[in-house]
């Protein structure tokens, strides 16, 4: 399952094995400059917008690696049960939104804004 993390001045969303494979690549690292905000929210499919393109979805199970959307492209790295952890990016990141499940969500994004 895919962890993200506050490691330094970077938010770093780690993948595991089988993402890692679906994903095409083992972790995103974003500084924390970069990040305009962060949130929980209760339902994964919400954060979902656009295709996966490089990325693979199985419906009501998971979503994981790049959506691309008319406004950019998000990395997301999602499972058809409990929240998830939103962060919002500057255009100039490689990413538009990170979107990761998280078992204490609400725990994550309070370290991320305790950061900002």
């Amino acid at each position: 399952m895919a962890r993200l993390t506050v490691d330094g001045d970077e938010v770093v969303v780690r993948l595991g094995g089988r993402e890692r494979l679906l994903a095409h690549r083992g972790r995103v690292r974003v500084p924390l400059a970069q990040v305009r905000a962060a949130s929980v929210e209760p339902d994964w499919w919400r954060v979902l917008r656009g295709e996966p393109h490089p990325g693979h979805f199985l419906p009501d199970r998971f979503c994981v690696g790049a959506w691309e959307h008319p406004g950019g492209r998000d990395f997301v790295a999602v499972h058809g049960h409990g929240p998830v952890v939103l962060v919002e990016l500057e255009p100039s990141a490689p990413f538009a939104r990170l979107a990761v499940s998280a078992d204490d969500a609400e725990a994550t994004v309070a370290a991320i804004r305790r950061t900002l």
